[in-house]
């Protein structure tokens, strides 16, 4: 199976059922690793990233000009909002192997998340995305905007099958929005044509399983209840959104790409979307909150543009890298591979297959699935080709979603890349 095919056949773990994604290359750096990175390249394979970041400083003093270790430094450092550090090391990593189109599109991304899209849109160019560097160079004054109230709260309408949440378009009437961390900002058709929106780019992208045209334009204004934003990227597509059977189609999905804005809580217990200004009073009272709720913080990565990453365990088996996309609906709350069940020790009904997004899985059920404190156990579980890790270089564990998170409160603090799970909890691993 070609990489393409094979990336439409996962497409199903990012962008649950509703998001809609571009269709990638690999994205792995452009430079040849050498015989020296084998071991900081195995340890970032496994998710060690701070020892493998310090195993590629040292190739680098040993051989200043070695691309390979360069660039992932700088994939590292943008994996945790390091700006400078990311700059610094995926800039340099550019000069040493200019065909390096990874690490291109990586710096396009760390401009990107700081809101400066002019720095951006060249680095698309060169890395072959026009159509995104078309939408980011339509983008007219400051990408996001923010206009409003210091923080607001966004009930949930419905929680099945995912968290439901009301925002207005283009100074339009509100209308109904899911949430997915898995997703960025999109747009049903029929919304983007009632809100005047124009496409200035298109591409190829992928909706449950198949793939699909995007459209790309910029978004006025998004009010979500106190909070409003300006000059917002925003895509549409033909492709269905998740509903509950005999409801209408909800109207868009708010993903990651407008919660890495805030310091995001998406509180599944007490049913509401809570949105924070990224101030250090903000973070402070939340951090003081969070410690009088026992919540201890998790690391907080993001692989590729958008899908936030931490640290879980399956049966006691971890902590790895896992996924932290919410975008899972019909029960589930574990989306792993065969071969990561098989190391979890989680039994696989071969006599049940079904199909997610057009891939085949398998049902079963995790004895406990764990992030720091927060444990399910006997969760729903589905395992299959689904996983990213090819693509984004490492191995993860799996991806927690939907199901996982019911019980609890979970909130990205993009500013520290923190990630806080409150609510009912257990105590901590027990030692190995």
């Amino acid at each position: 199976m070609n990489d393409r095919r094979g990336f439409l056949r996962r497409a199903g773990l990012a962008a649950g059922v509703g998001a809609v994604l571009p269709v990638l290359g690999a994205h792995r750096s452009g430079a040849a690793p050498t015989g020296d990175s084998a071991e900081p390249d195995r340890l970032f394979k496994a998710g060690k990233f701070g020892k493998a970041d310090r195993g590629y400083e040292r190739l680098l003093r040993k051989d200043p000009k070695n691309a390979h270790a360069m660039a992932q430094r700088g994939y590292i450092a943008l994996m945790s909002n390091q700006f400078a550090n990311a700059e610094n090391f995926l800039g340099r990593a550019i000069r040493l192997a200019p065909g390096d189109k990874a690490s291109k599109q990586r710096l396009a991304d760390c401009f990107a998340r700081q809101d400066d899209f002019a720095r951006a849109v060249p680095l698309l160019r060169e890395a072959g995305m026009e159509a995104k560097a078309t939408q980011y160079a339509s983008v007219k004054g400051r990408p996001y905007e923010s206009h409003g109230a210091e923080a607001t709260r966004l009930p949930f309408l419905a929680t099945e099958p995912l968290p439901l949440v009301e925002a207005a378009v283009n100074d339009g009437e509100p209308r109904k929005f899911l949430l997915d961390t898995g997703a960025t900002l999109i747009l049903s058709m029929e919304t983007a044509k009632a809100a005047g929106l124009r496409a200035v780019s298109s591409s190829t992208g992928v909706g449950g399983g198949r793939e699909v045209k995007v459209y790309h334009g910029v978004m006025r204004s998004f009010r979500m209840a106190g909070i409003e934003l300006h000059n917002l990227p925003v895509s549409w597509a033909e492709s269905a959104l998740p509903a509950e059977l005999g409801d209408p189609q909800p109207s868009g999905v708010i993903g990651t790409t407008i919660f890495y804005h805030f310091l995001t809580t998406m509180d599944y217990a007490s049913r509401a979307l809570v949105l924070r200004r990224r101030t250090p009073a903000q973070l402070r009272e939340f951090k003081t909150a969070a410690g009088r709720a026992a919540a201890r913080p998790l690391p907080l990565w993001i692989a590729g543009d958008h899908i936030p990453c931490t640290l879980g365990s399956l049966n006691g088996y971890g902590p790895m890298v896992a996924y932290l996309d919410t975008g899972g609906p019909g029960g589930m709350g574990v989306v792993l591979t065969e071969e990561m069940a098989r190391r979890a020790g989680i039994e696989l009904d071969h006599d049940r297959p079904g199909t997610f997004n057009r891939v085949k899985v398998l049902p079963g059920f995790a004895r406990e699935a764990r992030l720091g404190n927060a444990v399910a156990r006997d969760i729903y579980s589905i395992a299959g080709d689904l996983s990213f890790d090819a693509h984004f270089g490492f191995e993860t564990i799996a991806n927690f979603t939907h199901s996982f998170f019911k019980p609890f409160a979970i909130t990205f603090d993009f500013t520290n890349m923190h990630f806080y799970v409150t609510g009912k909890t257990s105590p901590a691993n027990p030692p190995s």
